[in-house]
């Protein structure tokens, strides 16, 4: 305990260091004047992401936009978001084991399926249901459509939740251009299978203020993996807005997604060891649609900022898993299937006012979200059969064996003021949340009720937040926040028990710099997370869960990343860029018989380093990616072993660290916007083999993406 803390101690005060003693920037040209700046209201400081904002946001905050992880070779949203320091996104695995799926972790938090971050497409959540059921089992966008990924990793519970302990993330979709712009772009990648990526966009605003954007993205094709052989997505977006005034603007977006794909399943050590790409579950697959709708009505005439947000979103969910039998039932199996639904309704108005008090600058933010939601899965499986029988399961009846009717109210209010004091900004913060929720859990067997269950949980929970920013100069800040996060009881913690188990909650510390010059920029974050009571979800070989207290966790580390023009050195170097991140993290067990262990599946070194190279309009970039070893001990429970060495099921033991090798070579003409773009490259070019584990429903050993080769095309009108 003494050397975490030391640890996180150092960091800090080592950051610390950058503070300059000082309050207030100092012109050398005007004598030692105090810089004064015209400021306007910011608002949604989630709205229109730029440098500017991330090097005034008063925590760790990482913006990438397209130009950005299209330059890195990015693919897919995985691709583009491993790019980002404190972000480390699982190969697909288990029953998140194909490109419908997501399993994003940020420092040390579960990565399976996304549940610790608020994850939202411009400002709408896109998880089945914000407070029963935050996963991304189903996630509902592809990066064809994205104009930026903006993740917030500090300071940002007091504005967003509830599950906001791994942070904000936000992905900004093509917005509705000034003028009329066309255009149509096509992937492709091969590895074994051949997967294609086409999109569109065409949109435009009209001299009376009129403006639409049809937006589409897809993946269809095969993975590298045997049974990994249908993936077919398509991501639809539709968007308008009318400029009622100079100030005003109405906006309307729809959302249609669809997407389905099979899931090859994890391998024993056996079969691994035979043929890492086999397959051995023919039957296992994912789909899953989601159509949203939202209106936004804002106003801004740069001393008060206005806007609401409405939002109806509609989803479902359903997958189809293998499982093996145990005791009298080894050697045959049975196939289960999950059908779900879920709706919700939001609403978000949101006020800020900009005055000044006597030296003082404040902006004071008051906001407000009411939401509704409601959840209805089921659980159903055949009978048990034999493989060599021959038996086509699809053909077999399924048996409900349990239902559940789930449901939330949830009311959140918050309110900060960001006071201006020379360069200095400080902003208190308060999220105040009061939720409702109850999970209606029926158990069936032959079509008769055995059982019948109501819980119910309301909880009400106070989030203060301060926030310590200060402006060095034009291209230079840091900062300092602590905060308080939560996430709240899900409908499968009420579906599985009720006995122990509470709303998550866990103190949050930040200090780190951002640096946004011409030729070099960079941050440099020291974190640390104190998780007081963390719930976990303990399995069994064949995947029956059960919600246990893992109790106290703490993550902390350094999150690093920096770019550097060399043409600022010397003509010679003109177009040559250097880009790296780096990320230490420390995530532990801090109670039960694993205390002081890591935690599950998280490296504590992840990275990459790389050099862009421009010659006229040709663009070339190299890379290595890489990432240290990982875990998957087992349960914690009481008198369990912290399992090490790989046992036969493949789904415990260490994972080996590795490093992957990425190039790519672009036709990209600066300033000529319709240009014809077009792209090719391999990622794993040595080829290199890893794997990674998985303890869910379809767990084992997972092989990684082999070598692959890539090519992109783009022409605009």
């Amino acid at each position: 305990m003494f050397r975490n803390r030391h640890f996180v101690r150092s960091a800090l005060l080592a950051s610390a260091a950058l503070i300059p003693a000082h309050g207030f920037a100092q012109d050398a040209g005007t004598g030692g004047a105090t810089r004064l700046e015209a400021i306007t209201v910011t608002g949604n400081w989630l709205e229109e992401p730029n440098k500017e904002k991330m090097l005034k946001h008063p925590g760790a905050r990482t913006i990438v936009d397209k130009e950005e992880f299209e330059e890195r070779g990015a693919m897919d949203v995985r691709d583009a978001l491993n790019q980002i320091p404190g972000v480390q996104v699982q190969e697909s695995n288990g029953t998140g084991g194909s490109d419908v799926s997501l399993n994003l972790g940020v420092r040390g938090l579960t990565s399976r399926l996304s549940p610790r971050s608020t994850v939202l497409m411009d400002g709408i959540p896109l998880s089945y249901a914000p407070y029963g059921q935050p996963q991304l089992s189903l996630f509902p966008l592809t990066l064809g459509n994205v104009e930026a990924i903006d993740v917030v990793r500090g300071a940002g519970s007091v504005r967003y939740g509830p599950q906001n302990v791994g942070g904000i993330i936000n992905f900004v979709t093509h917005p509705i251009p000034d003028e009329f712009t066309a255009r149509i772009s096509s992937g492709a990648e091969a590895n074994g299978g051949v997967k294609a990526t086409p999109s569109l966009f065409v949109g435009g605003t009209n001299d009376d203020g009129l403006g639409a954007a049809l937006l589409y993205s897809g993946i269809h094709g095969e993975g590298y993996r045997d049974d990994n052989d249908r993936t077919d997505i398509d991501d639809l977006i539709l968007k308008g807005k009318y400029e009622l005034t100079d100030t005003d603007t109405i906006g309307l977006q729809y959302h249609h997604y669809s997407g389905e794909g099979r899931m090859p399943g994890g391998l024993t050590t056996a079969e691994y060891a035979e043929d890492p790409f086999q397959s051995t579950r023919r039957y296992d697959e994912f789909s899953g649609r989601r159509n949203d709708i939202s209106l936004r009505y804002q106003h801004d005439d740069g001393e008060n900022n206005f806007e609401v947000l409405g939002y109806y979103v509609n989803s479902f969910r359903g997958s189809h898993v293998e499982q093996q039998g145990t005791g009298s039932n080894a050697g045959r199996y049975r196939l289960t299937s999950a059908p779900r639904d879920y709706e919700y309704f939001g609403i978000e108005p949101r006020y800020s006012r900009l005055f000044e008090l006597g030296d003082t600058t404040h902006e004071v933010t008051v906001g407000y979200r009411y939401l509704w939601e409601e959840s209805s899965e089921v659980a159903a499986r055949t009978g048990f059969y034999t493989r060599a029988s021959g038996i086509n399961p699809y053909d077999l009846p399924m048996n409900t064996y349990q239902t559940s009717e789930g449901g939330t109210t949830a009311h959140a209010v918050y309110i900060d003021d960001k006071i201006g004091i020379g360069n200095w900004t400080i902003t208190p913060g308060i999220r105040y949340e009061m939720i409702s929720t109850d999970n209606t859990v029926t158990d069936l067997a032959g079509g008769v009720v055995t059982g019948k269950r109501s819980p119910e949980i309301n909880a009400s929970e106070l989030l203060p937040t301060l926030s310590v920013a200060y402006q060095v100069n034009d291209v230079w800040s840091v900062f300092a926040n602590a905060g308080v996060s939560f996430g709240p009881q899900q409908y499968s913690h009420l579906a599985s028990t009720t006995d122990g188990l509470h709303p998550e909650k866990a103190k949050t510390y930040e200090i780190g710099t951002h640096y946004e010059g011409d030729a070099l920029s960079g941050e440099l974050t020291a974190f640390f997370i104190d998780f007081d009571q963390e719930l976990y979800l303990s399995r069994n070989i064949v995947g029956e869960g059960l919600w246990t207290d893992l109790g106290a966790t703490k993550h902390q580390g350094i999150e690093a990343a920096a770019r550097y023009d060399l043409g600022s050195l010397s003509n010679t170097l003109d177009g040559l860029s250097l880009y790296a991140n780096y990320t230490y993290t420390e995530a532990t067990y801090e109670a039960g018989p694993f205390a002081g262990r890591d935690l599950p599946f998280y490296s504590r070194h992840f990275g990459t380093i790389g050099a862009s190279y421009r010659y006229e309009d040709w663009l070339f970039n190299a890379d290595l990616s890489a990432q240290s070893k990982q875990r998957s001990p087992g349960n914690a429970v009481e008198g369990a072993t912290y399992v090490e060495e790989e046992d036969a099921t493949g789904r415990l033991g260490d994972i080996p660290g590795y490093g992957t090798v990425n190039l790519r070579l672009a036709y990209q003409p600066e300033g000529k916007e319709n240009a014809p773009k077009l792209a090719f490259g391999v990622k794993n070019l040595l080829d290199k083999e890893y794997f990674t584990r998985s303890t869910d429903n379809n767990g084992g050993k997972f092989v990684g993406q082999p070598r692959t080769f890539f090519v992109n095309a783009s022409i605009a009108f």
